[in-house]
């Protein structure tokens, strides 16, 4: 992980989380002046989730900092980044994992229009139906929409789309041509995480050597196991569990 913190309880939370999950802290920075990012969360009744997002130290990512872990970044198979970091962060982190071979996966989330520049470097653009609809000002109620709105993204510099739909799975559009993922049909109690769920699954899949279509497929399957368990990173399946569920 590359990322800032606040010199705060939740900052040194974070680092006890990462820590235990086995993840290097050299590249968690800290602003002691500012406050650790936060995501407080609702969910109703039906699992839908709300999510309000404080940036507080993320915010403050510089890109001298993203180049001041070039290593780590040179190091990976697959680099993800979302938007609850700066622009000029995202985008040196791009560089270097362009530079290097590494596979760029985006999800321009919290949703917000992007540089075209961040379309055309990343390898595979993610976004749900909503970030879709903000990009390409499509909006997305049916698979026909969804592969419009991927065209258009496309058209606009992405190379590969994934767009992620909810309870029906995903949508893939490579080499011109979409292709549908139905999801797993599940008892879903919380949705919070799903979508994040489905990126870290889709780039564990891709690092093992599996293709684009095992990848979609495998995410689907870690992300509908991760609806059926309240919260976010305790919902989130193991990788031996993902492999086992048939749905």
């Amino acid at each position: 992980m590359v990322t800032k913190v606040g010199g705060d309880v939740f900052g040194g939370m974070v680092r006890q989380n990462f820590a235990s999950q086995g993840i290097a802290l050299d590249t968690i920075f800290t602003d002691e002046s500012l406050a650790s990012g936060v995501a407080p969360i609702l969910v109703d009744d039906e699992g839908h989730n709300l999510v309000i997002i404080v940036p507080g130290a993320n915010n403050s990512l510089s890109a001298a900092e993203v180049n001041g872990s070039r290593s780590v970044i040179q190091s990976a198979r697959i680099l993800i980044c979302q938007l609850e970091i700066p622009d000029e962060a995202i985008l040196a982190a791009f560089e270097i994992a362009s530079q290097s071979g590494v596979k760029i996966i985006f999800n321009p989330a919290p949703a917000r229009p992007v540089p075209g520049r961040m379309l055309a470097l990343a390898d595979l653009l993610v976004p749900n139906e909503t970030e879709a609809e903000l990009l390409t000002g499509i909006p997305v109620g049916s698979l026909e929409d969804a592969a419009r709105a991927a065209r258009a993204l496309h058209t606009m510099g992405a190379r590969t789309v994934i767009i992620t739909l909810g309870a029906q799975g995903a949508l893939l559009f490579e080499d011109g041509h979409a292709s549908h993922f139905p999801a797993p049909q599940v008892r879903a109690v919380d949705t919070t995480g799903s979508g994040d769920a489905f990126i870290g699954s889709l780039a564990v899949s891709l690092a093992r050597g599996k293709s684009l279509p095992e990848a979609v497929q495998f995410a689907n399957r870690a992300a509908a196991l991760s609806v059926t368990r309240i919260g976010t990173q305790i919902s989130f399946p193991t990788p031996d569990e993902i492999d086992a569920f048939n749905g």
